[in-house]
């Protein structure tokens, strides 16, 4: 029997009981002048990479599966980071790699550290997979030492540990003593979420030979500017990428995505000269916004900046929305409820930016 319109049942289905309280990760994708609230790079991908990367798809052989292991990608990346093949993993962008870290070494029965305020991913993801998250809130008042790093750290036991350098939404990089104190208190894997490390100081990976539990992720979605892409990749011991390879689906990384990482590869020195361009704009779009009255800036070492005023920071958001700015409203993150963190984009849109951000605010 066919079922139609309102006879037709409800599906007997429901999202697992420890989902249901979760909602999607996204920020509002919004049609206005000037978007800075994703902290993507503003600056398109040169056209004669482009023209370069067209033509190499045109060759490509799209009736055949991919290359399942993405061997020549990784030894492209491995040589880029200056690091091993054997211990470096590409993905589909970093929250891919992030997942599968967490199917591989963490999920039912096992744990993870999650140092609010972060990116919510990690803490999404580990969820999904089954794990059991443990959170500590880090006051804003309280840097991170070496030794409160180590503290924390040892008192969770966690199975995995995440550590986001520079962090995301805050903007600041954790120095390599203070990574060097967490990978000896960890009881598992430490997992480095470098996304923005291009923009500043963060290097974790010089510690990856003298630690074997450190596992640093990056992207090529910011400082690569391909956010489009989605191509996230990891430097670990070759242990880690074993286990990963187990649970990785088959044929993971299209034809497409491995032949066009490869060529922004190539043009490295191209596709990245736009870096120094953001650091100096983030400079001084910090200046401009400590002028203000009532402004505060947290340091970032990434390619954003997070700021508070004395304005409700969801009334200021929506001021700048209406003067066709778009940033992003992270006042729900702990510690950061006066908080609003803006991308650095061109210098055109950094100062329409600023002339909205003024406007409401004197």
């Amino acid at each position: 029997m066919t079922l139609h319109g309102t006879e037709r049942q409800a599906a007997r289905v429901s999202v697992r009981e420890d989902l249901a309280d979760l909602v999607p990760y996204g920020a509002p994708q919004l049609d206005v002048p000037v978007r800075l609230n994703n902290n993507e790079t503003p600056y398109p991908v040169p056209q004669a990479v482009l023209d370069d990367m067209a033509e190499v798809v045109r060759g490509l052989q799209l009736q055949r599966y991919p290359d399942r292991e993405a061997v020549e990608l990784r030894e492209a990346l491995a040589l880029h980071a200056g690091h091993g093949f054997e211990g470096t993993w590409a993905a589909n962008g970093s929250n891919e790699v992030l997942q599968q870290l967490l199917m591989a070494f963490a999920g039912p029965g096992r744990s993870a550290l999650v140092v609010e305020p972060t990116y919510a991913m990690h803490s999404l993801i580990a969820r999904a997979t089954g794990t059991r998250v443990i959170t500590r809130v880090q006051p804003r008042e309280l840097a991170i030492t070496p030794g409160v790093a180590a503290e924390l750290v040892a008192d969770a036991a966690a199975d995995l540990t995440f550590w986001c350098s520079p962090n995301n939404p805050t903007g600041e990089a954790s120095s390599l003593e203070t990574i060097a104190a967490v990978c000896r208190a960890a009881s598992g894997l430490v997992v480095v979420d470098e996304a923005y490390g291009e923009f500043g100081s963060s290097r974790a990976a010089e510690l990856l030979p003298a630690h074997a539990n450190l596992v640093v992720t990056r992207t090529f979605s910011k400082a690569f500017r391909m956010a489009g892409l989605r191509l996230g990749y990891l430097l670990a011991d070759p242990t880690v990428v074993d286990g990963l390879r187990v649970v990785r689906l088959p044929y993971h990384l299209s034809s497409v995505t491995q032949a066009l990482a490869l060529r922004a590869l190539a043009h490295v020195g191209e596709v990245m000269d736009h870096v120094v361009l953001i650091e100096r704009e983030r400079e001084r779009v910090a200046a401009a916004l400590v002028s203000l009255r009532g402004v505060e800036v947290l340091p970032s070492d990434a390619n954003f900046l997070c700021f508070s005023s004395g304005v409700e920071p969801k009334r200021l958001w929506r001021g700048l929305l209406d003067r066709g700015v778009l940033v992003r409203d992270v006042s729900g993150y702990p510690t950061l409820d006066r908080h609003l963190r803006v991308s650095i984009g061109t210098a055109e849109e950094n100062d329409a930016f600023l002339r909205a951000v003024t406007a409401e605010l004197t």
